[in-house]
């Protein structure tokens, strides 16, 4: 139910008017002055003011900026006996609804509120989305408490307040996207747009005029100017996903984008002023296709001003489980499924398997049990037969079986160290390609 505070000191007047919007089916209440009306603000979440302009202690025009000051969502209509167009205007300015005449405008009060009521519902309703899509979007919505994953987070959150360009670099699947998305929220572009585009996704020809923008008759089928992505992004980020993937002659009008901050369509013979921060990402080694001679080495130091590596699941297996939870939950969520917490013995399935694909893979092989599962506990049975595999308790062997106790003790080390490969190889005093070998020897 809307609140509605009546703001008048004639109380005959501001009686009758609390009765005839109480019978609309909304709560009112009632102030005399301005100082009786603060209180009431502050004590209540009010919805309108209908306010008269001429008050013991001040004036509703006055009021009014107050008002939108200290409670922008809130709307305030002013009444008053005498209305002047002098402050009709500054009320307006001053953020006021609207600005009516007491007697002559009687008819016009309840459809006026109707309308103030309705613009407050939608402003909250986009203020609660706005809340929703920055933590979602925060790095408070990254998972994982692991030294590798927390060391990530704390690099971007330091970028996050500049301006600088940022190099996410990670195998497939390690939450480039989700970081870049956080990067760009905690920055002083948060309120503008975030446009991202996956390199390797679009041909050569199409990724152009996607990047750029044309204009109309620039080739066959443009029939209207349109913007490109880092025309959209203006005054805001860019997320070039795959960068290590875009063509050498696309990178050459990139580079010039960055350094000049101006932008030129397909087609056109004139350039556009832009501000954009971008943000790229590559699986990639951009070191080793400079030499390969596939990416420009100016517009790697252009882009990689901050890099950021992201760490590979395997890496970072403390996460394994708290990832898989949350997953398991959405799934659950979207499918109407009770489930009980994953069991032990599930987890440690899951934190034997190397992960190629990354928190991607693990997304997936979640969504997929919870969906085969028939009961409200995930079982082994609903995991891939690969990973099933992977599970298969190791036979009995010889206490003199080396290879059976070596496989067992680097797994041990590796979970100790959270994956950490280099300081596992440190532990088991040996050399990192040892381990690496052993490794790839034992499936691990």
């Amino acid at each position: 139910m809307s609140k509605i505070l009546i703001v008048d000191d004639e109380e005959k007047l501001r009686t009758l008017m609390a009765r005839i919007i109480g019978l609309e089916g909304f709560e009112v209440l009632q102030a005399a002055d301005i100082k009786t009306a603060t209180k009431k603000l502050e004590q209540t979440e009010i919805d309108v003011v209908l306010c008269d302009v001429k008050l013991p202690d001040g004036t509703g025009v006055e009021f009014s900026k107050q008002v939108k000051e200290k409670y922008p969502l809130m709307e305030i209509i002013l009444l008053t006996a005498y209305g002047n167009i002098p402050d009709g205007v500054q009320a307006i300015k001053n953020g006021a609804f609207d600005y009516i005449t007491k007697g002559d405008d009687n008819n016009k009060i309840i459809p006026l509120l109707y309308r103030a009521v309705e613009k407050v519902a939608l402003a909250k309703r986009v203020q609660h989305l706005e809340k929703q899509l920055s933590h979602k979007y925060s790095f408070d919505s990254i998972i994982g408490k692991s030294k590798a994953i927390a060391a990530a987070i704390e690099l971007a959150k330091k970028v996050a307040v500049t301006d600088a360009s940022v190099l996410l670099t990670g195998e497939t699947g390690t939450g480039k996207e989700v970081f870049a998305q956080a990067i760009h929220q905690a920055s002083g572009r948060a309120n503008k747009n975030f446009v991202a585009i996956n390199c390797a996704a679009i041909s050569k020809d199409l990724l152009e005029s996607e990047l750029f923008g044309h204009k109309a008759g620039a080739f066959t089928g443009a029939i209207k100017d349109t913007k490109g992505i880092l025309e959209e992004a203006n005054n805001g980020t860019v997320f070039l996903d795959e960068i290590g993937e875009m063509p050498l002659e696309l990178q050459a009008k990139l580079l010039r984008v960055l350094e000049t901050g101006e932008l030129m369509k397909v087609g056109e013979n004139k350039t556009i002023k832009i501000n954009i921060r971008l943000i790229a990402a590559t699986n990639r080694n951009l070191q080793k296709e400079i030499e390969a001679g596939n990416f420009r080495e100016d517009l790697f130091y252009r882009i990689a001003v901050f890099q950021i590596a992201l760490p590979a699941l395997r890496e970072r297996v403390m996460d394994i489980e708290e990832l898989a939870n949350h997953f398991t939950k959405i799934v659950a969520a979207k499918t109407n499924k009770k489930i009980k917490p994953i069991s032990k013995e599930f987890v440690a399935i899951l934190k034997q398997h190397q992960w190629n694909g990354n928190i991607r893979e693990l997304k997936n092989v979640m969504e997929r049990a919870v969906i085969l599962m028939n009961k409200d506990e995930l079982t082994i049975d609903n995991l891939p037969f690969e990973l099933q595999q992977s599970g298969t308790a190791p036979k009995q062997l010889s206490a003199f079986d080396l290879a059976s106790a070596e496989k067992i003790h680097i797994q041990k080390v590796l979970n100790y160290t959270n994956g950490n490969k280099t300081e596992t190889a440190k532990l088991l005093n040996i050399a990192l390609t040892t381990l690496y070998r052993k490794l790839e020897e034992y499936k691990l």
